[in-house]
């Protein structure tokens, strides 16, 4: 089995405390290379200056013009001895590591006249910088830089003077050589201590630093990131955040976020309380859907023991409730009356003004033995009329039907053209002049409209949803595709219509949204 190795992540302290302590020790690694600069070169200073100290006081005392004869005989003599014998107690009580005095040539080597290691006359290339070297004997001036050099005697300084006769000619040089384990010996000392000490003031930065990052940068951080990770898992907000007194941009933070998680447990309490209100108004809702549905006839055959007519009839509401009705009732034992209505408006307002006037319809048909629809919409429209605030009103086809001659006598307040099928033949439009819809105007007489059902005849009713149902492309229906529908199977039976003009207006709006209610009825007359 592959193994999946986790790589570590480090967090905001270790990062920091890893950053303090590679930040001091380049700190202390560059003080102390540019401490030993500086300090090598302050000591190589010193010690050649002493060695020039010390080159002065050996020319103010040997003879000039004995060193001038001595560089062009090479001949010993007794001041030569003498000369010897103090440039020796010099090198002794000087601390110095070499005296000597010697002609360069432009070979780049150097002739003794006197070297406590070798005999007058020694030739010996020149291990320090030849130019300037050659330039102090020619000029007779002192050099400018150290002399500093590896030699084959040792690690050493020079300190260089040209020796000038009488005359002011430059006839040698004298050097005064210093070993410079001296210098090399005290400046790792002065490493070593400066090493410590920068480690105790620096660990001592650290701890400062360390504490400064944790109490008003780290510390601070935890406790948002803290804060923000409870409230993520609990959406409740704590006071930890007020504790956060760095005076900058993170007390800031820490008051911004602050008010953000207050804002946010506000919204979702908001939020909830919206829910909670949508859920019970849904519910409600759910409720008044089935107490509407309940009051539409649902039981189908309605009249099984009538075998002289067939009727179906459906309603699909666009919202929860709908201001579309039907109703199909007998008034006696041979009439039955046929009810389509539509209310303007949607929702609930519409729905329990559906409720009124379904009521007051079916109450006056029921009450009226004229069995004129005319007369029962007057009375119906001057009711509707009383406290309409809202000015809502109600389109209706109302039909009553003799059940043993097929007359029906039918008032049209703003309806949809009813279709009817005579046997044999198709759908067609029942078109004639309407009426006002009920409760617009108090007082409003309504036409009357008669025609024969034959046997073998069908009637079909329907509100405005139908003809008006819209694809995405906001085309209508259309009464022409309706009876295109209707036609495809003229022969069968009210449920069969119903259901194919159903699924022909599916078909056709596809996806979009119903934007009115759907209500249809079909009665077939045997």
């Amino acid at each position: 089995m592959r193994k999946i190795l986790k790589i570590r992540k480090f967090g905001i302290h270790a990062k920091a405390l890893a950053g303090i302590i590679i930040f001091t020790l380049l700190a202390i690694i560059a003080m102390c290379i540019s401490g030993s600069l500086i300090f090598n070169r302050s000591v190589q200073k010193l010690y050649n200056e002493r060695g020039y100290v010390v080159a002065n006081i050996i020319l103010k005392q040997i003879d000039h013009d004995k060193i001038a004869e001595y560089s062009k005989t090479w001949y010993e003599d007794d001041y030569y001895q003498e000369m010897v014998e103090y440039l020796k107690y010099i090198q002794e009580v000087s601390d110095a590591a070499y005296i000597y005095i010697g002609v360069p040539y432009e070979d780049k080597t150097i002739k003794y006249i006197y070297d406590s290691g070798s005999n007058m006359g020694f030739r010996d290339p020149i291990a320090a910088p030849f130019d300037e070297l050659w330039e102090a004997y020619t000029k007779g001036v002192q050099p400018k830089s150290y002399l500093v050099r590896h030699s084959q005697y040792g690690y050493l300084t020079s300190s260089c003077l040209p020796v000038k006769d009488s005359k002011g000619n430059v006839v040698a040089l004298l050097f005064v050589d210093t070993y410079m384990r001296v210098v090399q010996s005290t400046l790792q000392r002065f490493i070593i201590n400066m090493i410590i000490i920068a480690l105790i003031l620096l660990g001592a930065f650290c701890l400062l630093n360390w504490h400064y990052m944790n109490s008003y940068i780290i510390d601070p951080l935890m406790v948002l990131r803290r804060n923000i990770k409870w409230f993520a898992e609990n959406t409740t907000t704590d006071d930890s955040l007020n504790y956060i007194k760095t005076g900058d941009e993170l007390e800031e933070l820490a008051k911004s976020v602050q008010s953000m998680e207050q804002s946010i447990v506000e919204y979702i309490d908001n939020i909830e309380t919206i829910t909670a209100e949508k859920e019970r108004i849904s519910a409600e809702l759910n409720v008044a859907t089935k107490i509407q549905a309940d009051m539409l006839p649902r039981k189908f055959p309605p009249f099984p023991e009538r075998t002289e007519f067939d009727i179906y009839a459906t309603m699909t509401p666009a919202k929860e409730v709908g201001g579309d009705f039907y109703d199909f009732f007998l008034i006696d034992d041979d009439h039955l009356a046929l009810v389509m209505a539509d209310v303007s408006g949607k929702g609930v307002p519409a729905a329990l003004f559906m409720v009124n006037a379904k009521t007051l319809i079916k109450y006056r048909a029921l009450m009226d033995r004229n069995f004129s629809p005319s007369a029962i919409l007057y009375d119906v429209n001057n009711q509707l009329c009383e406290g309409n605030d809202m000015d809502l009103f109600i389109t209706v086809w109302l039909g009553i039907i003799q059940i043993s001659t097929g007359k029906i006598v039918a008032a049209n307040a703003g309806h949809e053209h009813p279709a009817i099928k005579r046997k044999d033949g198709q759908f067609e439009l029942d078109v004639y002049k309407h009426s006002p819809a009920v409760a617009t105007m108090d007082g409003i007489t309504f036409r009357e409209h008669e025609f024969q059902l034959n046997p073998g005849d069908s009637l079909f009713v329907y509100t405005d949803g139908v003809p008006e149902a819209a694809n995405e492309y906001n085309r209508l229906y259309g009464t022409n595709r309706m009876l295109k529908a209707l036609n495809k199977n003229p022969k069968a039976d009210a449920k069969e219509l119903l259901e194919t003009v159903k699924r022909d207006i599916d078909g056709f709006v596809e996806d979009s949204p119903q934007f009115d209610d759907i209500t249809m009825l079909c009665f077939k007359y045997f």
